[in-house]
């Protein structure tokens, strides 16, 4: 039901929907998204996904819920990465523009910094932080739409070793929460597939030179360099330098879908071969419908984290709907959590998490293994958290 038929595209780009808005309340989303510096690809992903959903259900006459119709506004503002910056514009989007739900914060330290008004004013997140903090048992307003390290490391990392041959990896990781829970997870992954990791380094998120880390790390014959949690821009600069360095072996991204922005950066001659995580499996009719969609409106590739917030965002009307609520945000969190086998563009979605965080509020999704040829993703595995990649 979230496919985008060929009458509802025309109708949002033809701005169909300003004949309804004058009889409609406003109802305002607000996002919490990284829209400059290096994780901006990530946020503006975020948002994009959020007004293609709200472009949706307004180009249908609204958003209908108790038999009112709603108008959908998200309010975006950038939280350049930083906690303190996140805390600043929650305040702004809770205390002065009154919403009730966003989309996101995109990163660890973000949504560990803005929860505590979030949680107290029962503001419902949707948060692509990786760190296992950010959903616990008593935080009933959080949620996470995106797989993390913890969810598909183990079943990536075993597939790498045992279909590439990986004896001995290196891993280089943002030196703060979310890349020093990355690091844990990976080393632990790579220790049960029965290889190792035998260098990791941590970097400042604004460094553009690596060539003295990779130095190091080559020099202990890694077979593999895995660039899970670095960000699509500092990825690629990885990924050129290593080359340029005249590193042979594997780099492997087992975190993170920035192909686009990658190959953008290092260039496709750089990143041939290269194994990454893919969120999207683009036969699927409902995901390549999105996509195209998405380029139609965006001018531009659809970045991996843009349809889990689209799903996510459907999600949250249909909970608004069957609480017969749009105010109370207490019941629309309860309708949020009971969703069952959600037709979403990335297929069938549910709500899981309570054995690993206390709760069930981590999206269960696909994923898949892609192998980079001539500048695409070429899948070469498909998996589950429960089934593994195969």
């Amino acid at each position: 039901m979230n496919r985008f038929t060929p009458s509802v595209l025309a109708s949002m780009i033809l701005g169909g929907f300003i004949a309804h808005a004058s009889a409609q309340e406003t109802l305002k989303i607000g996002a919490v998204v990284t829209l400059s510096g290096a994780g901006a690809s990530w946020g503006q992903a975020m948002k994009n996904a959020a007004e293609l959903a709200a472009d949706k259900v307004n180009a249908a006459g609204g958003l209908e819920v108790a038999g009112k119709k709603y108008k959908v506004q998200i309010v975006p503002y950038d939280d350049k990465y930083q906690a303190g910056e996140a805390v600043t514009v929650t305040n702004r989007l809770v205390f002065e523009d009154k919403v009730k739900y966003i989309i996101g914060p995109t990163g660890s330290a973000p949504i560990l910094a803005v929860q505590p008004i979030t949680e107290k004013n029962q503001v419902i997140t949707s948060t692509l932080g990786f760190t296992d903090k950010a959903l616990t048992a008593d935080k009933l307003y959080s949620f996470r739409p995106v797989n993390t390290t913890m969810e598909f490391a183990e079943q990536q990392v075993n597939w790498i070793v045992k279909s590439l041959g990986v004896k001995k990896a290196g891993a280089m990781f943002p030196n703060d929460e979310t890349g020093q829970v990355m690091a844990r997870d990976l080393e632990n992954a790579y220790t049960k597939a029965g290889s190792a990791m035998a260098a990791k380094e941590f970097y400042e998120r604004d460094r553009v030179d690596f060539v003295p880390m990779l130095t190091k790390m080559i020099s202990r014959g890694v077979d593999a360099i895995d660039i899970n949690g670095s960000s699509p821009s500092t990825a690629g600069l990885i990924v050129k330098q290593a080359r340029e360095m005249g590193f042979k072996g594997k780099i492997v991204r087992t975190g993170g879908p920035a192909t686009s922005e990658i190959i953008g950066v290092a260039g496709k001659e750089a990143v041939e071969g290269m194994i990454v995580y893919a969120v999207l499996d683009p036969s699927l009719p409902s995901t390549r419908s999105y996509m195209d969609a998405y380029t139609a409106k965006y001018k531009t590739s659809v970045n991996g984290f843009s349809p889990p917030y689209f799903d996510f965002t459907n999600m949250l009307f249909e909970a608004m709907r069957r609480a017969g609520t749009v105010s109370d945000s207490q019941k629309v969190a309860a309708e949020l959590e009971k969703i069952k086998d959600f037709d979403g563009v990335l297929g069938k979605l549910s709500w899981t998490g309570k054995s690993r965080y206390g709760i069930d509020h981590q999206l269960a999704v696909p994923f898949y293994l892609a192998e980079i040829k001539n500048g695409a993703e070429v899948t070469r595995a498909r998996c589950t958290v429960l089934e593994g990649c195969k």
